[in-house]
């Protein structure tokens, strides 16, 4: 099931949870069962409920191929607790499923959450004011007054060719006064870029459906551009704010193991465990998430995004949402991303769990330390855990710094100081850099080009082969012939005929021809 019903907007978690419970009450196969000699239509058993929802949500461009069996039988308790599925006697409420036989049922009720009109954030009255303080961002006190406004009307060539003499004029006149910036005009400049980039990059017509503009803090986005460390992470100057030094060494040990296990360190049987633990317990106590509570919503949507053709959309949306983060939450995040990104690839990590993989057990433990709402949702942890997976395996683009916000916010400065116009009639605004992206496409559409893309470089592999002179002339037979049985379509669009192979080599046809048949003469008897 491809989730491309569920657009950006507030309350995307809620919508997808109606998704999930509307495909799951639509798809589930009723049937008879009989339990305690009798028989109960229209029902299924729980382990039955398991295997389909397991396949629903692997399937499901928000959750992903890494969402386990028990993470599964979770979400069926929670349909359970908040009465998508009742069982057969009609009980619901609690969270007594197992994936076994016992029987359930959907009920006649609607399983579907209702939406609140809005959160307050995003009142109407906040949105007007952010609109007007939008259009006054770059219009500083000694600027705005010779602003030619629009009002959908084309001026003249002559006014236009007045207004800009006059321009220039001012401009000489004002030259001193024109150049002065206050500090809060270069905070609003950064506000206003990252949010016209994200708003680009995520190709929606407004973010104030996702994302309170005064949510933004300038402050925080300045710092984590200018304080980094050679390798990108954040560098604190209050080093209350920071790990505490035995969680930086527990990492360090856990991220470079087994090389930072000297003889310094304990070797009893479970050490590892025992430092993993350590770690975890630690984020775990913190009193929120690394991405925040106030920024769930700008997160669960880009989740949306997290689809193979749209990997690259999704990385740059992640890379300057992560630039909003309080430089104390970046470093945290920054850091635990490098731990267990390495971990999960470190084939000398001793087993950490009896029944998980590394990986599994990264995502099981992390996943709400890094994305969690302050009001309990049913889906908080599958969509956490398809949003740190995606993390690890991207955490060194997303979380390093864009040197094309740098670039947009200092041309916008220097067009703010300079106060220079361009065209009648144009606004402030100096014009961002433009950003490209392929056009988005459909999973079949997807496919469809992987396999002919794959069948180029196959063709292209048959070509080196037939081409490389220095290959012997008995060791070419016998790639050619391990190609032809590997791929036996694009060999026979290559030698459509016997023929075309023969003079590869320059000798006969493998197939002979059909030889002359000779009627055989009949003979006359010689008795007349």
């Amino acid at each position: 099931m491809e989730s491309q019903g569920v657009p950006p907007g507030p309350y995307r978690a809620t919508k997808l949870w109606n998704e999930v419970t509307t495909s799951f009450r639509a798809g589930m196969p009723l049937r008879k069962h009989r339990q305690h000699f009798k028989k109960y239509g229209n029902c299924f058993t729980a382990g039955e409920a398991v295997d389909w929802l397991y396949d629903l949500l692997r399937n499901n461009s928000n959750f992903g191929p890494e969402v386990t069996r028990q993470q599964t039988i979770q979400l069926l308790r929670k349909f359970l607790k908040n009465h998508v599925i009742e069982d057969i006697k009609g009980r619901w409420g609690s969270e007594n499923v197992d994936d076994n036989n016992q029987l359930f049922r959907f009920p006649a009720t609607s399983p579907l959450k209702t939406l609140p009109r809005r959160y307050p954030e995003l009142s109407k009255n906040n949105i007007e004011n952010f609109s007007k303080d939008k259009d006054s961002i770059f219009k500083l006190r000694n600027l705005s007054r010779r602003t030619p406004k629009r009002h959908g009307l084309h001026l003249s060539q002559e006014n236009g060719e007045k207004i800009k003499h006059e321009i220039i004029n001012e401009d000489q006149e004002n030259a001193i006064d024109n150049r002065e910036l206050s500090q809060e005009d270069v905070e609003e400049v950064w506000r206003y870029v990252i949010l016209i980039y994200l708003q680009t990059i995520l190709g929606v017509p407004s973010l104030e459906e996702v994302i309170n503009p005064k949510q933004v803090i300038p402050q925080y986005i300045m710092y984590n551009m200018a304080n980094t460390s050679k390798r990108g992470v954040v560098i604190l100057q209050n080093k209350s704010d920071d790990l505490p030094h035995w969680v930086l060494s527990a990492m360090k040990c856990l991220a470079n193991w087994p090389r930072s296990n000297d003889m310094n360190n304990p070797t009893y049987v479970g050490f590892e465990r025992d430092v993993f633990r350590t770690i975890a317990e630690y984020f775990l106590d913190l009193p929120e998430p690394l991405l925040t509570f106030e920024y769930y919503e700008l997160f669960v949507n880009i989740l949306g995004l997290l689809q193979p053709h749209l990997e690259r959309v999704a990385i740059d949306a992640l890379q300057l949402c992560c630039l909003l983060l309080p430089p104390p939450n970046r470093r945290k995040l920054q850091l635990l991303m490098r731990m267990i990104s390495r971990m999960s690839q470190n084939v000398d990590m001793p087993k950490l769990h009896d029944a998980m993989g590394t990986r599994s057990l990264m995502i099981h433990t992390f996943s709400r330390c890094v994305l969690c709402c302050a009001e309990e949702v049913d889906l908080d942890e599958l969509l956490a855990g398809r949003l740190v997976s995606f993390l690890m395996d991207h955490h060194q683009e997303i979380l390093q710094v864009p040197s094309y916000l740098q670039t947009a916010v200092e041309k916008h400065l220097d067009y703010l100081k300079k106060g220079h116009i361009e065209n009648p009639g144009d606004g402030l605004f100096a014009p961002l850099p433009t950003y490209s992206y392929c056009k988005q496409i459909s999973a079949q559409e997807f496919d469809e080009q992987k396999v002919s893309t794959s069948q180029a470089a196959i063709a292209e592999l048959l070509e080196n082969i037939i081409k490389n002179r220095s290959l012997p002339l008995k060791e070419k037979r016998k790639k050619l012939k391990q190609f032809q049985k590997e791929y036996p379509l694009i060999y026979q669009k290559r030698f459509p005929t016997t023929e075309s192979e023969a003079a590869l080599f320059g000798d006969k046809p493998t197939i002979k021809q059909p030889m002359l048949i000779l009627r055989k003469p009949k003979f006359r008897s010689l008795r007349y």
